[in-house]
């Protein structure tokens, strides 16, 4: 207990010297340490789970191993934060049990007190999330994952298992997990969203307990590279039509190989989901998005969070005393190519905050290499860059440092193509595909191209054209990648261009 307490101790003042003195920061073991994104403070995490917003909070739940920094029996740990931005670390809400280690799954605010949990009048938080046993698991009989709940009526603060878990028993399929949950008005009654294997299949329940099954989709439909896991199921407006949205992880089998999120846009009438395309639609086209899902209870925004990370190279990632991170929110829009619809996400508002000063520069032509760092500098190298071109033409972006890292990011005319090379960013030995060039198509037809790029220690998020193309890959620099510029191939003319200074938001 006493070394507990001590290794605890050091922890918290490292994590003081880094808010402090980021300068100073690249020199200790945390010198990966995202400014602005979630991470734990230390130990392993992975998916975001059970996010919800409720009385003014952002709770987020997240697959959690407190005792190592590489994957081992699953808790949900908690974060909560007022913006998205600045999270504090709580207590961790769910412990494995006799069922088996805390899976994947979601939160709800059961406003209707539907389950009978709430007490006094007070709205119950109910968790639904999968029990994994490892134990049934390596009998080999597929009946090793169930769904089963919780509920909070301190608003979060704590969490008592019902005694009827599981709520949702296996049927005999191997891969049966990660259940994300909303309410379908239309017919009053709550909607499981589940990925079993390689399809989805919808339950419905009156109050959280007792769940028939709907229908499935998804058996020859898009991606099958590897199982599906993570969906997401929830509606959005059009041009005053309603269209629902179905997100689906997938791993390995993305764009740019292993994990990868992929959607589909179509109607859902509170049993069953038809798409309106057969087109293989991806949510973000970079190597390190996983398991995104959008927050519960947030009205018209929905918005959401990603694990930002790879099944690649997950556990092995350069990190200390820690591992893994998640994207920064973003809020998800529906806009329209040649008739055919998509999924837009850009940087959710809450971003604008931490901004601190920067500078504009108009109609300004690049060829060879402009400078586009400030002139006062930026030594953390945590910014936000937004501009809009003239006409549609091939840059490249240069993040880099002086000890010879760079991380490039671009356009590529001939090809169409928008891309992240990180094969020269730093650290990159850990894994054998890590150093690679990644790629995304240009799915807009304006003969402008907008693009903001967020960079925080060890990561770019990367919105094209109203975020219809979106790529986000993490990296490793010895030092920070303080150094911008631009350049073009055959020049390029930039309209308007907005830099601004991020700062740190992280305790």
């Amino acid at each position: 207990m006493i070394d507990k307490f001590i290794n605890m101790k050091k922890l918290t003042i490292l994590a003081a010297l880094l808010t402090t003195n980021f300068a100073h920061a690249q020199e200790t073991p945390e010198k990966y340490r995202p400014q602005f994104h979630f991470s734990p403070k230390a130990n392993w995490m992975n998916d975001p789970n059970g996010m919800v917003f409720h009385n003014g909070t952002y709770h987020l739940f997240y697959q959690y191993y407190p005792d190592a920094k590489v994957w081992g029996p699953m808790h949900w740990g908690h974060a909560t934060s007022k913006d998205m931005l600045h999270w504090k670390e709580q207590t961790i809400a769910l412990y494995p049990d006799s069922l088996g280690y805390i899976f994947s799954g979601s939160a709800v605010v059961d406003v209707n007190n539907t389950s009978g949990f709430g007490k006094d009048g007070k709205a119950p938080l109910v968790a639904i999330f999968t029990h994994h046993n490892p134990v049934i698991e390596k009998q080999k009989t597929g009946l090793h994952e169930y769904q089963s709940i919780a509920y909070s009526l301190d608003d979060g603060k704590s969490w008592t298992k019902y005694s009827g878990n599981p709520v949702l028993p296996n049927p005999g399929i191997t891969d049966f997990r990660d259940p994300k949950v909303c309410w379908y008005e239309p017919q009053k009654k709550w909607v499981m969203t589940l990925a079993t294997k390689d399809r989805i299949t919808f339950y419905s329940s009156p109050d959280l307990k007792k769940w028939s099954k709907e229908s499935e989709f998804g058996a020859n439909a898009g991606a099958h590279g590897g199982v599906w896991e993570c969906p997401d199921l929830f509606p959005l407006m059009h041009e005053g039509k309603q269209v629902w949205v179905l997100i689906v992880n997938i791993n390995p089998g993305g764009p740019n190989k292993g994990s990868a999120g992929q959607y589909f846009l179509g109607d859902f009438d509170g049993k069953t989901f038809t798409a309106n395309s057969s087109k293989t639609k991806w949510l973000d086209w970079g190597t390190d998005n996983y398991a995104a899902v959008t927050f519960s209870n947030t009205g018209n925004r929905r918005l959401l969070m990603g694990w930002m990370s790879n099944w690649q190279y997950a556990n092995q990632v350069p990190t200390d005393p820690w591992r893994s991170a998640n994207t920064i929110s973003r809020e998800l829009a529906l806009t329209a190519v040649d008739k055919e619809l998509y999924l837009t996400s850009v940087p959710a508002r809450e971003l604008d905050a931490i901004e601190e000063g920067g500078y504009s520069k108009q109609n300004m032509a690049a060829k060879a290499p402009v400078n586009l760092a400030p002139k006062s500098g930026n030594p953390s190298g945590l910014f936000r860059l937004d501009f809009e071109t003239a006409s549609v033409a091939d840059f490249e972006l240069v993040l880099s440092n002086k000890a010879g890292n760079e991380l490039l990011i671009g356009y590529d005319q001939a090809s169409n193509q928008y891309y992240i090379d990180r094969s020269k960013s730093g650290k990159t030995d850990f894994e054998a595909g890590f150093a690679q060039k990644h790629f995304a198509p240009r799915l807009s037809k304006n003969g402008k191209i907008d693009f903001t790029l967020v960079a925080d220690v060890a990561s770019v998020e990367v919105f094209a054209d109203g975020g219809l193309t979106v790529m986000t890959d993490i990296f490793f620099p010895e030092t920070p990648l303080s150094e911008l510029s631009i350049k073009s191939v055959k020049g390029i003319q930039v309209k308007d261009l907005q830099y601004s200074t991020l700062k740190p938001s992280m305790e």
